[in-house]
């Protein structure tokens, strides 16, 4: 159910949720440490930890093998599957891991580059790439249309508010196009885009929708059976869990398009898109992480009170029968109330930074089109010296263009030093907004 049709949201036990990350725990130079680089990776709590301990303890093995530390392997990455399947809404055999959400993609855009080749192409056939995206989301396709003769539209921005501009978009897909492909969520600016309405633009032209959910992920909840897009990619590292990569892929396309890999295990699906041995220790924590965020939704679920001030530390009340899908919604519904008050916290002390320029939307009445990621820039201070005397005080910021090189390009701040990048998540605080904004302006000099 959309939060707007909800009588109450689910409140976030802020107090448990911090408590779960060790690492919030930590100060630099007597400062207590505010973690504000969630775009870059968030933390992990301590359940990730101990599951990716315990299978390295007890049950590190290859997978297929007559004995028990093996098949306790190959059940562990079913439920890991299944986890994701439902973080994701899809079925478990249409669930990809892999090291990254770069590699999953160079990989997938080598076997899709080939079907294209493989269905008599044509003179003229093209794919849409986006100057709002991460270049993970650019490069692959680029290569591809390099390597079989395609053409590359490019879908333009609005730079006033560093939106996609939907007509540009629209107005690029057509019958020859073959691939669109397109972030769910900028991570430099913060825009979310309408990704349901461009897969059905790319499937009315007969295109594939190629989805890059990273940055997105920690932020809204995602369901790939409503948006009907072919392919989601997203990373765990930026979801609270461990450092790797999932792919969903429509089981079409998976049984479909054929991979490029060693010999054997190249037919049954998803293991065929899997490439070498996998880290199994890390999808042990995939399953921790999804599991982490279930039990957020129970609590918030079961839960009366304010967001802001964490909410009460009640048990969670039992579910419906759907079950760990049913908990994760419910956990998003928590997470985008609470993160939605800090940024409308951080934009308005933020206007009153003398020379700070935000990138991006600023009209909280279009806060539904953007999630809490800050780019920035401060008149006579570059974005290295602001995440320099930041870091000093214990926040920890990123600068740069963060691979978003098409967009910073375009800006004209890329040979500047990009921006300043400060990411909000769930387990970040109104006050360490509030003493983020007292340093900016002590850094400023008022």
């Amino acid at each position: 159910m959309p939060i707007s049709e909800r009588a109450v949201a689910p409140a976030l036990d802020l107090t448990w949720v911090r408590s779960q990350f060790p690492s919030l725990a930590q100060s630099v130079n007597g400062h207590p440490a505010a973690f504000l680089d969630g775009p870059g990776g968030t933390q992990v709590p301590q359940r990730v930890m101990d599951a990716i301990a315990n299978y390295l303890r007890c049950d590190n093995a290859n997978t297929g093998g007559a004995y028990a530390t093996s098949r306790r392997t190959d059940a562990m990455i079913a439920e890991a599957r299944s986890a994701m399947a439902d973080f994701l809404h899809c079925d478990a055999d249409e669930v990809v891991f892999g090291p990254n959400m770069t590699t999953l993609t160079y990989a997938m855009s080598r076997a899709i580059g080939r079907a294209i080749k493989d269905r008599d192409l044509k003179p003229g056939d093209e794919i849409v790439v986006t100057r709002l995206d991460h270049d993970a989301n650019v490069s692959p396709w680029l290569q591809m249309a390099e390597d079989f003769g395609l053409r590359v539209r490019w879908a333009e921005i609005r730079d006033e508010d560093c939106t996609l501009d939907m007509a540009d978009l629209a107005s690029k897909i057509n019958p020859n196009t073959k691939l669109v492909a397109v972030g769910y969520a900028s991570n430099a600016v913060g825009t979310v885009n309408p990704v349901r309405e461009i897969v059905r633009l790319a499937h009315t032209a007969g295109a594939l929708a190629y989805i890059d959910a990273v940055h997105y992920s920690p932020h809204g909840l995602i369901d790939v059976a409503a948006l009907d897009c072919d392919f989601l990619v997203c990373s765990t590292y930026k979801f609270f869990g461990p450092h790797m990569g999932v792919l969903f892929g429509k089981r079409e396309h998976l049984k479909r398009l054929r991979p490029y890999k060693v010999r054997p295990n190249t037919n049954a699906i998803p293991n065929c898109w899997e490439w070498g041995t996998l880290n199994h220790e890390c999808i042990a924590g995939i399953a921790a992480c999804v599991e982490y965020i279930a039990d957020l939704g129970r609590r918030a679920a079961g839960a009366g009170g304010d967001s802001r001030r964490g909410g009460p530390s009640s048990e969670a009340r039992p579910l419906p029968a759907s079950g760990r899908r049913a908990a994760i919604e419910a956990a998003y519904e928590a997470i985008h109330e609470h993160e939605r008050a800090l940024l409308e916290r951080m934009i308005a002390g933020m206007r009153k930074v003398p020379g700070l320029k935000i990138y991006g939307i600023t009209d909280p009445g279009r806060f539904q089109e953007r999630c809490g990621t800050l780019a920035v820039r401060i008149a006579n201070h570059t974005p290295l010296e602001l995440a320099a005397k930041l870091g000093e005080r214990g926040f920890f910021t990123w600068d740069g263009n963060y691979y978003a090189l098409n967009l910073t390009e375009h800006l004209d701040v890329e040979k500047s030093g990009g921006f300043l990048r400060i990411g909000l998540v769930h387990y970040n605080t109104h006050d360490e907004v509030d003493r983020l904004l007292a340093a900016l302006r002590e850094i400023v000099g008022i």
